[in-house]
């Protein structure tokens, strides 16, 4: 009997709660919300989320934000001038800090940060052009706390806020972080023919083969892809 591996089965039902929120007629501040709530839901160590927008006068405002206190910390950074999120909804795609409470780029915002209770962020940048761009933003308790998979995972969200807002988002590492998603999707076809499993237990299966062969899920996802592609040329 093949075990589910539970967080990546959080994964997968937060994307595809996402996606029944975008379908049909819906309400585009609840549909925020359930994507900023998911991607506190989903990624390890990250405790709150918002989205930033900014306008053509300049202005800058916080939308579906999980709690008051990532609220306060948001405004924090639009009435110092500082701050990842600023800075991601105004110029870099995507912008990381794992000590907010030391960290020099920041002098001001990053103290006051880590006296509401957070220790680490990052915000990706997405953006309608000409004038409007916003980032979403995740905040951890914890320093240290962005990891690879922070990045993969929340670049995902962010996407589906471009996709909610009509947005498109232009940087590498969505991009990049699309293409890693519908590899997998592939994979999981691959393995519900093969082993006639559903679309969850063919998702635990490859996290379960990621986890045994300590080998990334992406490059799990991209080898079966292969295979099947070359047996089907034979």
């Amino acid at each position: 009997m093949i075990e589910e591996q539970a967080p990546h089965l959080e994964i997968a039902a937060a994307m595809t709660e996402v996606a029944a929120a975008m379908t049909g007629p819906t309400d585009l501040d609840e549909t925020l919300l359930v994507i900023t709530r998911c991607t506190v839901d989903t990624i390890p160590g990250i405790v709150d989320a918002s989205i930033s927008i900014t306008a053509k006068d300049g202005l800058i405002k916080t939308l579906a934000p999980t709690g008051p206190r990532v609220t306060r910390a948001d405004h924090l950074q639009y009435e110092l001038g500082e701050g990842p999120c600023l800075d991601a909804a105004i110029e870099d795609p995507v912008v990381a800090v794992n000590d907010l409470a030391n960290d020099p780029r920041w002098p001001d915002f990053g103290p006051k940060a880590a006296a509401l209770g957070f220790g680490s962020q990052i915000a990706f940048q997405f953006r309608a052009e000409p004038h409007i761009r916003g980032a979403l933003n995740l905040y951890a308790q914890e320093p240290n706390a962005i990891d690879h998979d922070s990045v993969q995972l929340g670049s995902m969200f962010a996407g589906q806020v471009a996709v909610a807002m009509g947005w498109a988002r232009q940087d590498q590492t969505l991009t990049e972080a699309l293409a890693t998603r519908n590899m997998i999707g592939q994979a999981v076809g691959i393995v519900m023919e093969r082993y006639k499993l559903d679309s969850d237990r063919a998702f635990a299966f490859l996290t379960r083969l990621s986890q045994t062969s300590n080998t990334k899920l992406n490059a799990i996802a991209k080898a079966l892809v292969q295979q099947a592609n070359e047996q089907s040329q034979q």
